[in-house]
């Protein structure tokens, strides 16, 4: 079966572009498991690391975290209030059922280009075509884990995404390796579960992003609170995505690499300082399994080398965008993709050098910014790849069907599907 476009990943990327798109009457199907990135991926009692104004999904209208938390009485306030990712996760589900509800529970297992536009073939065995793809898979494919870790056992080693739930650790003991909100959450949640946690980070010290607290006018005006942190850099990133595409792409590059550097969030420092022990710039050098424990040999920033040993370690050492890694493009597919660093290089609309293939979200950062790294960023990428597919298809004079929300995978009598 042929369909104008197939969104790839129902994250809130994919979610906010299926919502825009659905409430032009564009025709397009969506694959993948609702929010699970959020279910699957984040241990149970984390807290977004963002505001609660800055994590809201995208749709035409106004249904956001804010009025979800109001019509299900959950506590929510723009700044200053840590909000529970199961929250989050709710509101998602939610989002989806409202405005994207055709969502279809299948993995995208492969992509190909075809002389129709794209071939799909789907985990259940349908094999697919669409004319357009979006890509918006988020992080699913570029966890990062330091090289001499990356061959082990996962009994032994994890990545921060591996895990949903951290109470089978409760009295093992368990070294995160990094620094930033990941790294600091979980390690103060192994804690909670009764694990003996410990921190190790190459960072001379622990950041930690400042508590948004109600300030005087001058004091918003010097140092904004965006989406992204405090400061006026933070605020262009936010305001100006589009401009951004712009600048020479080794200049997108650095930016987006040391815009945002590792901190821990504001409410998590009183669960971590004091609390769990944290050995600071170490680097890791070397690492073995020995007596049925993995043995971490560092070396300190003045040379001196230590070994540390756990029943396990968890990799909280963040994400990295490289197309080799995405196992669903076909090698011929990702052959003709045109590069910044290994991330696609988009147009001013999301499309990559091979006509009709979009992505977004972590995977278009390189190009707009490190907005496309938070959620807040779906308010500027979605409507603009939304709008740009709607005005592919109006031109070629396909007319667009309309979904009936209560009867998920079925058409309107009104509208003409274009397979």
């Amino acid at each position: 079966m042929a369909v104008p476009i197939a969104i790839v990943g129902a994250g809130p990327y994919g979610l906010s572009i299926g919502a825009h798109l659905r409430s032009r009457g564009v025709r397009f199907r969506i694959f993948g498991r609702p929010m699970d990135g959020w279910i699957a991926h984040m241990p149970c009692g984390m807290a977004l690391k963002s505001e609660g104004f800055a994590s809201d999904l995208s749709d035409p209208g106004s249904f956001t975290l804010e009025r979800y938390c109001a019509d299900h009485n959950l506590e929510y306030r723009h700044f200053g209030f840590p909000i529970p990712s199961k929250s989050f996760v709710r509101y998602g589900l939610a989002f989806q059922k409202r405005l994207v509800p055709d969502v279809e529970d299948r993995k995208v297992e492969r992509i190909d280009v075809s002389p129709c536009g794209f071939v799909l073939n789907l985990d259940d065995g349908e094999i697919m075509t669409a004319a357009r793809v979006v890509i918006a898979v988020g992080l699913t494919f570029f966890s990062r884990i330091p090289e001499c870790l990356a061959s082990f056992p996962a009994a032994y080693v994890s990545h921060s995404s591996d895990h949903g739930d951290l109470s089978r650790f409760r009295g093992r003991r368990v070294v995160v390796i990094g620094s930033g909100a990941s790294a600091t959450d979980i390690a103060a949640l192994l804690c909670d579960y009764g694990a003996e946690a410990r921190l190790v980070a190459r960072a001379p010290r622990l950041a930690w992003l400042s508590e948004a607290l109600p300030r005087p006018w001058w004091q918003r005006l010097s140092n904004p609170h965006t989406g992204l942190g405090f400061g006026w850099h933070h605020a262009a990133y936010m305001a100006v995505p589009g401009a951004f595409w712009y600048l020479p792409g080794s200049i997108r590059m650095r930016v987006t690499t040391t815009a945002l550097g590792p901190s821990g969030a504001s409410h998590v420092r009183d669960r971590v300082v004091g609390r769990v022990p944290v050995l600071l710039g170490q680097s890791l050098s070397a690492a073995a399994i020995r007596n049925d424990q993995v043995e971490l040999t560092l070396v300190g920033r003045d040379g001196v080398r230590r070994v540390e040993t756990a029943d396990h370690v968890i990799a909280a050492t963040g994400y990295e965008v490289d197309l080799e890694r995405m196992s669903l493009l076909s090698d011929g597919l990702r052959a003709r993709l045109n590069m910044i660093g290994r991330a696609p290089e988009l147009s001013a609309n999301f499309e990559s050098s091979v006509p009709g293939l979009y992505f977004t979200g972590a995977a278009a950062a390189f190009s707009f910014g490190p907005l496309m790294r938070f959620v807040v960023g779906t308010g500027f990428a979605a409507p603009r790849i939304a709008r740009h597919l709607d005005r592919a298809f109006s031109r070629k004079g396909i007319k667009h069907s309309v979904y009936r929300a209560s009867a998920p995978n079925t058409l309107q009598a009104g509208g003409q599907a274009a397979d």
